[in-house]
């Protein structure tokens, strides 16, 4: 298995999380965004930069991912290509994109843009907590014992 991750609206605080994960677990990590980035020296963590355009770093991460990976990312068409290629993907407030959810994920998404575009002030996301970097370091162990405990799924 791998993490990949949608490195550039990531949280700093969740790269943390991340960084320690693939050192304690031995799991290769790979981040990309189309921004130079720093990592710790490991020889799991890398960083990859793809170049600057919408979507770019998506379509990488799509087209390198294997079925049963995992991918960090906030984006939810990206979750959506990640769960068809097999893949999993879980958000940085430590909720897993499943086929149960995405497509009333994807419904929303779309119904904002149009209140967006509208003109209606839908307002943003709200601050990344605490209580989101706890559920988020909390759902990666749990999913990491149960692929390590059960390495074909």
């Amino acid at each position: 298995m791998h993490i990949w991750v949608d490195a550039d609206a990531c949280p700093a605080a969740i790269k943390e999380i991340l960084y320690r994960v693939a050192e304690s677990r031995a799991i290769p990590l790979t981040l990309v965004a189309n921004q130079l980035m720093r990592v710790p020296p490991s020889r799991f963590i890398r960083a990859m930069q793809v170049p600057r355009g919408a979507d770019v770093a998506d379509a990488e991460i799509v087209r390198l991912l294997e079925p049963g990976d995992l991918v960090v990312t906030g984006d939810i068409p990206l979750a959506a290509d990640v769960l068809q290629k097999g893949g999993e993907a879980l958000n940085p407030r430590g909720e897993f994109y499943t086929i149960h959810n995405i497509e009333q994920m994807l419904t929303m998404r779309k119904f904002m843009e149009e209140l967006r575009s509208g003109g209606v002030d839908t307002g943003g996301p709200a601050m990344f907590s605490q209580a989101d970097r706890k559920r988020f370091a909390d759902q990666l162990d749990r999913h990491l014992t149960r692929k390590q405990r059960l390495p074909n799924q």
